[in-house]
């Protein structure tokens, strides 16, 4: 096996083919879920950077016909549901009004799984991840609900403890630290989960 790889990658690729999800990565939100309960049925869910549309895939099977999903993403999403809003626009240009109009009374939860096209650079990727995850947190401040669930994504490097504790004080209260099994050993992804005060 060559060096860096997960053994279960293949597993995990094969699985979301065999139950119909667009991706891999729809298992780190599964565990999310299983381990913390951040969605829950009639939920209101904004998925930034959703793309392909797994994330969203399993948000709607959660949140159910009553529940809304609105993905975000660059890139185009083949996903369609009567509960699902797709917009294909740069987080930065989004205003938080555009995404009010669709869920006026705000989000239940807020996810991000963006993260920057990698270059190599560890401490350039690093910091280009530090920029959309405090992009999210911003919109979180906007729209997420009290007593909302958020769950961020973000690479490890110098400045993490910085952005951990401006989570923590958008929060006011303890956020986990959360590294999903299905993650790939080479990526240095870890999530960010908690909870919007009430």
């Amino acid at each position: 096996m060559a060096k860096g790889k997960n053994p279960w990658a293949d597993h995990y690729t094969r699985k979301a083919r065999e139950e119909g999800f667009a991706a891999r990565s729809v298992y780190k939100l599964r565990e999310a879920q299983e381990k913390y309960r951040l969605l829950r049925p009639g939920d209101r869910v904004l998925d930034l950077g959703c793309a392909p549309g797994a994330w969203s895939q399993y948000a709607l099977r959660i949140v159910g016909p009553r529940g809304l999903v609105v993905g975000v993403d660059l890139s185009p999403v083949k996903l369609s549901a009567p509960n699902f809003v797709f917009l294909q626009r740069d987080v930065f240009e989004l205003r938080p009004e555009e995404l009010r109009a669709l869920a006026p009374e705000g989000f239940q939860v807020i996810l991000s799984d963006m993260a920057p096209k990698t270059t190599g650079d560890r401490s350039g990727d690093h910091f280009r991840s530090l920029a959309l995850a405090r992009r999210a947190l911003e919109l979180a401040r906007e729209l997420l609900l009290p007593g909302g669930y958020f769950m961020i994504k973000v690479f490890e490097g110098e400045r993490f403890p910085l952005f951990r504790k401006e989570v923590e004080e958008y929060a006011q209260q303890k956020v986990r630290i959360f590294r999903p099994k299905s993650t790939r050993s080479r990526s240095r992804e870890i999530f960010l989960i908690g909870q919007r005060k009430n």
